[in-house]
């Protein structure tokens, strides 16, 4: 099996770090100004219509995409398009490690602990066994997998460099999970009632099954403090899912490639550079360092932002770098995908919900 073209640069450059430094800038403009542009829009949204039904994120994709298919960006742009996508990514994926705790992970119990981690592997597995089934390919069904079954954009975004996977595979899961995400929003308040869960159960149905956590707030919320409450706290262990899952792919990746070039097997694990992404052991870090106090309530917020802030931008990024021809191809098949890929999420999470019968 051949790597897919990749949309990040190679490390491997002879020019000097301050030239390169420069060349960036172009490029790191213009996917600012992309991302200034999405955050106004979602800001006008909730001015007219008193809720954002498009994320920044969401618009900060279409908006590049737009861009791109009016205008291709020349060498000039490229460099620093491809940092925002690459490595502004990765650093936001290091800095959500810090909204998560070894407190907040342990006051869920142990039973529960386990269901969510089980809810997870049975939904990555379905998922991409579904995408496989309607033709999607390897790469594209696997980033529609974890976003769906971990935490939506952060998961695609987080398992992209990974994989390998090139930039209409990442903007097109992002965009079509983001969408049926606002729509889980709007649907799943319903579901809730026609079940006749209590605060406490459909909470935890949202944070099981709701991608992102301003989502599982607004979802919630229909149901007062308790449901946001364990429904945002489901949604963080969630969250943590992501690190085994990006290394149990790293480690995959590596003996697919060894396999592919032919190599003989070689005792041992491979270098901690393949093995694990810097940005995975940089969140586990901030996991670790949230978990001990290191970090201090005040910056907690700021943190926050600033991932949420670098997201945005390198998802305008990955907008600029996106064929929209390309990625309207695959639309049907993706819309399918995830769909059915959320339904089954849903029945398996309100499954576990029912079977520990949470108090």
């Amino acid at each position: 099996m051949m790597p897919a073209q990749s949309i990040y640069p190679s490390s491997a450059t002879s020019a000097p770090l301050t030239l390169r430094a420069f060349e960036t800038l172009p490029g790191l403009a213009l996917c600012v100004g992309v991302t200034g542009a999405a955050i106004g829009l979602q800001a006008l949204e909730v001015h007219l219509l008193g809720s954002a039904w498009l994320e920044s994120l969401v618009l900060a994709i279409l908006l590049g995409a737009g861009v791109r298919t009016l205008w291709t960006p020349g060498d000039r742009w490229r460099r620093g398009i491809d940092f925002a996508a690459k490595f502004l990514l990765e650093l936001a994926v290091v800095l959500l490690g810090a909204s998560i705790s070894a407190a907040m992970i342990a006051s869920a119990g142990a039973a529960f602990l386990v269901g969510i981690g089980g809810v997870v592997v049975m939904a990555i597995a379905a998922s991409y066994g579904i995408g496989r089934l309607l033709g999607l390919k390897r790469r594209m069904a696997i980033l529609i997998a974890c976003g769906n079954s971990i935490c939506g954009n952060s998961a695609i975004a987080a398992v992209a460099p990974v994989i390998g996977a090139d930039s209409e595979d990442v903007a097109t899961s992002i965009a079509f999970t983001a969408v049926l995400g606002v729509l889980t929003v709007l649907v799943l308040p319903l579901i809730g009632e026609l079940l006749g869960l209590s605060a406490l159960h459909y909470g935890a149905l949202t944070g099981l099954t709701v991608y992102a956590v301003p989502q599982v707030l607004a979802a919630a919320a229909p149901m007062g403090a308790v449901a946001i409450q364990i429904g945002t706290l489901v949604k963080l262990i969630r969250v943590l899912m992501l690190g085994p899952v990006t290394l149990a792919l790293s480690i995959g990746i590596s003996a697919l490639r060894d396999q592919t070039a032919g190599d003989r097997p070689k005792p041992g694990l491979p270098p901690i550079h393949r093995l694990v992404p810097w940005f995975i052991l940089g969140f586990l870090a901030m996991v670790a360092l949230r978990s001990i106090n290191a970090i201090a309530p005040v910056a907690l917020p700021p943190l926050a932002s600033a991932a949420s802030l670098l997201t945005v931008v390198s998802m305008a990024a990955l907008g600029l770098g996106v064929d929209v021809r390309l990625v309207a191809k695959a639309g049907p098949r993706v819309v399918l995908t995830v769909t059915v890929s959320l339904l089954v999420l849903g029945v398996i999470s309100y499954a576990l919900i029912k079977s520990l019968n949470i108090t």
